[in-house]
């Protein structure tokens, strides 16, 4: 269960990251309210991880989630570069959060 809970952090981290880009685009009281509820809801999520995972981990795991999909976000909505060289590099990222996964 605490693999799923990081899981959701890393997704709730996603949300966060791109909320971050929306509130910088339109300062609303809406966009602010998203972006804190999702940072809430990655801590959230994070913490309950932390329950059985150790710290180490779940923070590498849950900062791997958010930076691979903050790039995948920045690629697909945000007409950010889909160079090979990135693709190359959030791959390592990605197999990094699965080789702690798979040693834990």
């Amino acid at each position: 269960m605490e693999w799923l809970f990081i899981v959701l952090a890393g997704l709730f981290e996603m949300a966060g990251v791109a909320m971050i880009s929306q509130f910088n685009q339109k300062r609303g009281l809406l966009q602010l309210t998203y972006l804190i509820g999702a940072f809430g809801m990655s801590f959230f999520f994070l913490s309950l991880a932390m329950v059985v995972l150790p710290m180490a981990t779940a923070y590498a795991v849950w900062t791997g989630i958010g930076a691979a999909g903050g790039v995948l976000i920045g690629m697909f909505f945000y007409g950010e570069s889909k160079n090979w060289k990135r693709v190359v590099f959030l791959s390592l990222i990605v197999l990094s959060a699965v080789g702690l996964k798979v040693v834990s």
